[in-house]
């Protein structure tokens, strides 16, 4: 049996997409294209050289543009915070009177202990306050 350049270069392809499926590198899947490219030149009947030459020409050109863009919005992705990291940051009412001994707040609906971040600093009820910390249960204000 005997196979065309085109159905190597396509066998390759394929080759080089099981590698990423399992492992998740995209670089596999653009040197997979790569090949597709490879396979597309062969079919149109260019010769061997002409076919490695555009397999690296697509095969890099795909690493050198897909990777920084890919980077890009992997690393601007807004992170989601839960927890008590989502209540960082929001601001509370004083229930009872807050100081570095304690006190209570109402924080996203719930009544929460609370201290000052500064012990010399109180604050009264009905006041706005911000918090900077969870320490264990208890809001940390300022």
């Amino acid at each position: 049996m005997d196979f065309d350049a085109w159905i190597w270069w396509l066998i390759g392809a394929v080759g080089l997409g099981i590698p990423l499926v399992l492992t998740a590198m995209p670089e596999f899947g653009m040197l997979s294209a790569g090949a597709v490219a490879g396979a597309v030149t062969a079919a149109l009947g260019f010769g061997i050289v002409a076919q490695v030459v555009v397999f690296a020409v697509v095969s890099v050109a795909l690493i050198a543009v897909v990777r920084p863009v890919a980077a890009r919005h992997r690393d601007g992705r807004p992170q989601l915070a839960t927890g008590i990291d989502a209540l960082k940051g929001r601001q509370a009412v004083v229930l009872e009177r807050v100081d570095g001994n304690g006190g209570r707040i109402k924080l996203a609906g719930e009544i929460w202990s609370a201290r000052a971040l500064d012990t010399g600093q109180s604050f009264e009820p009905g006041e706005q306050v911000d918090v900077v910390d969870i320490d264990g249960a208890t809001a940390v204000v300022m």
